[in-house]
């Protein structure tokens, strides 16, 4: 059994802490059997039983549980860098859509991709992430919009997590926006959704989530209810892109049907905010989407404050997020989100395992959870999330191996 000393501080981020509360330990170690934490403790705790088992030198750095990226949209065809400079002149997300770009672009781009083009790509991500920490990512479809080019990404997902270090977890994201052949028969899509690709998904067991796009341009509320209720029917958890640009009811709707999680809500209301804490669905933030977007940022105090367990993750996508650093969406989330650094980690760790139902096995560092873990090259948490660097992380240690 390996044990890790020399830690300069531990954050074990337990399952079912307050998020204020990142399980820190000063001069720590970590012991694992196999895939499998069996200790962590202070160091001059370490019980006798590891005495003689093999250390590795932590360095006097910062330890923290392998991180998860619980809102992606790793599979795509091309990019859209041009709306960047578009949005810089005035364009609104809205307006670029209307044009014939945003993510109808993405969707023509990905259908035109090979899945052996779209794998290599969503490959070269996955192994930056893990450079970064990330250990466990959600991905989404949502770019392919007809049969045949929303199951080829769902399958790229699939090889991806029997070949890559990385745990993936799938979520069908046919409902993001309406596709443009189907415009002015949005009924027939809709039809599409729930009574072909739907029963496909599950069928096939692609996904393990449903996520819908709720807002102007893309799905009503009654559309939504639709969808979500075939999901729920063959067996999907339901996830919900809710309230980004304005507030449509997506968060009450998420809250109604108990979904896993309730993603993006930067204009999300106070009634929003007390359904999401009464029905206890994780509110996803996306710091990243707001930089880009020049929106305003998820009021994460207001959600702590009411009880609301708030994740933070990515949005990595090749338009209103074109970025997977997620140390950096961390800061952005202590800088913009006025949440503390442990507040946090936990929202990129302990409650993004839960955005994802692995709380029972990922996300934090305590016996009997999966042993992936990040070194970083950083005194304390604190510094790391305070002191921005390209990539603080020294070591990854995947499934008890080190990578």
């Amino acid at each position: 059994m390996p044990v890790l000393v020399n830690i300069s501080q531990l954050a074990t981020c337990p399952p079912g802490n307050p998020q204020q509360d990142a399980g820190l330990i000063d001069h720590a170690a970590v012991a694992w059997n196999g895939d499998t934490v069996s200790w962590v403790g202070p160091q001059s705790d370490l019980p006798a039983e590891f005495t003689d088992e093999p250390e590795i030198d932590a360095g006097n750095r910062l330890v923290i549980p392998g991180l998860i990226d619980c809102h992606t949209h790793l599979c795509f065809g091309g990019w859209r860098g041009d709306e960047f400079q578009w949005r810089l002149e005035g364009a609104s997300y809205q307006e670029i859509a209307a044009s014939g770009g945003g993510i109808a672009s993405t969707v023509g781009a990905t259908r035109a991709s090979s899945p052996e083009e779209l794998g290599r790509k969503a490959r070269m991500a996955l192994d930056a992430m893990l450079a970064l920490g990330v250990t466990t990512v959600e991905c989404k479809s949502g770019y392919g919009l007809d049969y045949e080019n929303e199951l080829k990404q769902l399958e790229v997902y699939r090889r991806l997590d029997q070949e890559h270090a990385v745990d993936l977890v799938p979520t069908f994201l046919g409902a993001h926006i309406i596709p443009p052949e189907y415009r002015d028969r949005r009924e027939d899509y809709i039809r599409l959704l729930c009574e072909e690709l739907i029963p496909a998904v599950a069928e096939r067991d692609l996904a393990r989530f449903c996520d819908i796009f709720i807002e102007a341009g893309a799905y009503t509320l009654d559309e939504a209810r639709a969808v979500l209720g075939a999901a729920t029917h063959h067996g999907l958890k339901l996830k919900v892109h809710a309230d980004q640009l304005s507030n449509g009811g997506g968060a009450l709707l998420a809250a109604e049907l108990g979904a896993v999680s309730a993603e993006h809500l930067e204009y999300i209301s106070n009634e929003g905010i007390d359904a999401l804490a009464s029905s206890g669905t994780v509110a996803v933030s996306l710091p990243l989407a707001s930089l880009y977007l020049s929106e305003p940022y998820l009021p994460a105090r207001k959600l702590l404050d009411a009880g609301v367990p708030v994740a933070v993750a990515t949005d990595f996508n090749p338009g209103s997020a074109p970025s997977f650093h997620l140390p950096l969406a961390m800061t952005l989330a202590c800088i913009n989100q006025s949440m503390t650094p442990q507040e946090t980690l936990n929202g990129a760790t302990a409650i993004a395992a839960r955005a994802v139902s692995l709380q029972n096995s990922r996300g934090s560092l305590v016996p009997g959870f999966v042993a992936d873990l990040a070194i970083i090259d950083a005194p304390t948490l604190n510094q790391w999330l305070y002191h921005f660097v390209p990539n603080a992380c020294t070591e990854v240690l995947k499934a008890g191996h080190w990578i």
